[in-house]
């Protein structure tokens, strides 16, 4: 295929060369945003006079003709072609003749393929809100489920306070609202339109900028042609998205992986998200949730990848920038694996209470609320604490545990202990006592259950 640029040029591309240089085979995916931005374009072009209308027509009519036949398989794309926006115009030139050379008039490349990547990049920050909010309905109506089976909560990774597993994994429900907002944000800034910024000095033709980007759905125009063309934030802000994403999925893939180990045994994964061994039949393994949280890296990679390119790049475009899709694409199409395969893992996870409520019965994970007894006793904090402390050390030397000592016990270490102590500090109602906003006491956890739901039914 003859280069579009080819005319300045006395001998072709070195094959090597040629081969290096193309970016057909990755961003070939965005041939519907390359052909849609055409439309626009030539639209424009007639409606501002800058060709006719009936050439305006002939083009769209052409392009429409090109995306159908590439949608149905028709056309291949050819891998021998540079990149996507070459394939098009070509095989449009090709169709019309001369009109099809008019395309092109009033644009470069360099706005065209960053109003391309623009259009991918809002259409795939739709589709991981998409999963995310798939993924945050899954994980609540998990919390609902289990509001109410006791657990132990954690801090250093030693028992510290009872929770209950509804409200530990509404905090994930949180955290996964957050990533909502943020790819929303993102979008926001993500939707403005380089076209016609051309190569990086604007055009000399009297075009509409404001026509193209009504038509493509984005709120505005870049302001500057020189950032138009060589911007490339949206990018690294949604790849920092998606590493936030990556981030929560892979710190829940954790709990998941500890959570279904035979040490705790909290939760049985079904057998559709786990594998076996090749050689020990007893092994149930959380493949999934480990696969998450090694792509984790991976997409941390990415994110590093496109900053490295984008740290010493002056204005305005350079050819450094065709690496931004390889890292941008690999971070979409791996967190949305990761949301495809997590949502319904979750969906089918089911939790064991009694052994929740076993291990938090251990690890004198009701001395807070013992110590809080002495504080209403009238206790300072400090002292309670201290008093407390020394009670655990007593258990911890002569195997026992809070409930198991006697009042008589509990007065060699405080007068203020009384019978209702044992009260104070079953497991039970040490969870239900916590009644404070966002806490885990049922109250608490049903309003965090009514507040994720309210949020999905935004967006039902």
């Amino acid at each position: 295929m003859d280069k579009m640029w080819a005319g300045r040029f006395s001998k072709a591309l070195n094959t090597d060369a040629d081969g290096f240089n193309s970016s057909i085979a990755f961003d070939c995916r965005m041939y519907k945003q390359d052909i849609k931005g055409s439309m626009a374009h030539a639209a424009m072009l007639g409606a501002c006079g800058v060709i006719t209308e009936s050439e305006s027509a002939q083009i769209i009519e052409g392009l429409q003709g090109i995306l159908d036949d590439i949608d149905s398989g028709a056309l291949a794309i050819d891998m021998n072609a540079e990149d996507i926006h070459m394939f098009v115009e070509a095989e449009l030139t090709k169709r019309l003749g001369d009109v099809g050379k008019k395309l092109h008039t009033g644009r470069s490349r360099n706005d065209q393929v960053a109003v391309d990547l623009r259009l991918c990049m809002r259409d795939e920050a739709d589709e991981i809100k998409r999963l995310l909010l798939k993924l945050i309905s899954a994980v609540n109506s998990k919390a609902a489920e289990y509001a109410d089976a006791v657990m132990p909560g954690y801090t250093h990774l030693q028992r510290a306070q009872p929770v209950t597993f509804g409200h530990y994994l509404s905090a994930y429900s949180m955290m996964l609202i957050r990533d909502v907002t943020r790819i929303e944000d993102a979008v926001k800034r993500m939707n403005v339109s380089p076209l016609g910024c051309a190569a990086l000095a604007g055009t000399t033709y009297p075009i509409d900028r404001e026509m193209t980007a009504s038509a493509l759905g984005f709120d505005g125009i870049t302001m500057n042609s020189l950032d138009g063309v060589s911007d490339r934030d949206y990018c690294v802000e949604l790849l920092s998205c998606i590493a936030s994403i990556m981030m929560h999925l892979s710190r829940f893939s954790e709990e998941i992986i500890l959570w279904q180990s035979w040490e705790f045994k909290f939760i049985e994964l079904d057998d559709g998200f786990t594998t076996g061994s090749s050689i020990m039949p007893q092994k149930k393994n959380p493949d999934m949730a480990e696969l998450v949280r090694g792509k984790t890296g991976r997409v941390y990679g990415d994110l590093i990848a496109m900053l490295t390119v984008l740290k010493g790049i002056p204005l305005a475009y350079n050819k450094d920038m065709q690496e931004d899709k390889e890292a941008v694409f690999d971070a979409v199409d791996t967190v949305k694996k990761c949301l495809s395969v997590f949502a319904p893992m979750v969906e089918t996870m089911k939790a064991i209470p009694e052994n929740m409520l076993s291990a938090a019965k251990k690890g004198f994970i009701n001395a807070t609320d013992l110590a809080d007894y002495l504080v209403g006793k009238g206790l300072p904090f400090r002292t309670a604490y201290k008093t407390v402390g020394q009670t655990v050390g007593f258990c911890l030397k002569n195997g026992k545990t809070l409930e198991d000592l006697s009042l008589d016990e509990y007065h060699a270490f405080a007068r203020e202990f009384d019978c209702d102590l044992y009260d104070a500090i079953d497991i039970k109602n040490c969870v239900e006592k916590r009644v404070s906003a966002g806490g885990t006491g049922k109250s608490a956890v049903k309003a965090e259950l009514a507040y994720v739901s309210d949020f999905l039914k935004k967006y039902s």
